[in-house]
């Protein structure tokens, strides 16, 4: 059993060692799990996984491999539970309505002794019915019915919003390396580009030297002030705007929001399908407050880190030929100015909401990697963790 464990884990790309199979096997001959599953959970979740990132991985493969065992440990875990803990938990998610309709029941007290008394008298599946653990039905311990005091067993996600304790709840979902990104998980790939400075005036307490400087001045009160702490890295963030791009407007929303929180210098301009001569800041102006891209390179130094985001998707002639922009005559074909901002900017990513697998049937994204030099990442967590590398190197 543990070694097909182990064999599913490296199937799900989970990078497991044989070293740390046998830390867990250790682990179990000590008696570490007590022959608890939820207790070998979490073992084999601390010996096994060593990047966040594959929690929910792990999670996956784990439900899979040790699905028989999921009764003795709903038996084992309604013995640890407070009551007090489940009240809580019910008193904030249930309706003041809905609480009453429980207490007519017999309240908290009588719903988990009676799960227990269903789970030592049921020795077989059971769908539908008001009675038994089991799929459909009405009754209040199973998955995929209804009850309004019910505790879920073996669904993966609600229906109803009414079980009073989940059981089998996968909590590492958005933590996965290969979903797209949302703001609170770019937040944290894009920690990976920091470089902190004190500038400015200084506004900010010194919290350990003005102790010792309040204890240097016998105990009168000698406040110490530095400057902000801020992220010193500059960053010019170029944005496709309009047309393949509108599906993903959420997540180049959610990026822009997480960039702004994160970089204290931060300059953004948009594009459409290619770069051409010049930029803008209002999508609504967009033909009207043009800003050229040789002023641009000429604003903004060298040391920024350029970040591309597009889908790089468009007809070929756009990037390699003049007059191929299908919204002005460029009299210079795109290739020429994305080479030229690379020139100024070493440091440079493109960063494509598509799907990498997408990516080898669109000539027009072979060739905008080609000019980035390979330096294009999928928009998803473990993408953008990359770029992140790219830039910080």
């Amino acid at each position: 059993m543990f070694v097909d464990f182990f064999l599913s884990l490296k199937k799900a790309n989970v990078p497991v060692t044989l070293r740390e199979y046998l830390t867990l096997i250790e682990g179990m001959e000590k008696g570490v799990a007590d022959y608890n599953v939820n207790n070998f959970y979490f073992l084999s979740r601390a010996c096994l996984v060593k990047d966040e990132r594959n929690l929910d991985k792990f999670d996956r493969v784990f439900g899979t491999c040790f699905k028989g065992l999921e009764r003795s440990a709903e038996e084992s875990l309604l013995d640890e539970i407070p009551e007090d803990w489940l009240r809580k938990i019910a008193e904030r998610m249930m309706s003041p309505e809905e609480m009453a309709e429980i207490e007519a029941l017999g309240g908290l007290e009588k719903l988990l002794e009676t799960l227990k008394e269903r789970m030592a008298e049921q020795d077989e599946a059971h769908q539908g019915g008001s009675k038994w653990i089991g799929t459909g039905g009405t009754s209040p311990f199973g998955a995929w019915g209804y009850n309004p005091e019910g505790v879920r067993i073996g669904q993966d996600k609600n229906r109803h919003n009414r079980a009073v304790k989940v059981w089998d709840k996968r909590q590492f979902k958005n933590l996965d390396a290969d979903v797209e990104i949302g703001t609170r998980n770019i937040k944290m790939a894009l920690r990976r580009l920091r470089h902190f400075a004190r500038e400015g005036a200084a506004e900010e307490l010194d919290l350990p030297d003005t102790i010792h400087s309040t204890a240097r001045n016998a105990g009168f009160l000698d406040l110490k002030m530095v400057p902000e702490r801020h992220n010193a890295v500059k960053v010019l963030l170029l944005f496709d705007a309009g047309g393949s791009m509108d599906p993903h407007v959420r997540v180049c929303e959610e990026l822009f929001s997480a960039v702004r929180t994160e970089f204290k210098h931060l300059e953004y301009f948009y594009f459409h399908n290619c770069l051409y001569e010049g930029v803008w800041k209002d999508n609504r102006r967009r033909h009207d407050e043009v800003y050229p891209v040789y002023d641009l390179v000429h604003t903004y130094s060298a040391d920024y880190k350029l970040i591309f985001v597009g889908d790089a998707t468009m007809s070929p002639y756009e990037i390699t030929y003049p007059n191929g922009s299908v919204e002005h005559w460029n009299e210079e074909p795109g290739a020429v100015w994305m080479q030229r901002m690379l020139d100024v900017y070493s440091r440079a990513v493109w960063l494509n909401p598509v799907k990498q697998n997408y990516w080898q049937a669109t000539p027009s994204v072979q060739l905008m990697r080609q000019i980035m030099g390979g330096r294009m990442y999928p928009l998803t967590l473990g993408g953008l963790d990359n770029a992140m590398r790219e830039l910080s190197h």
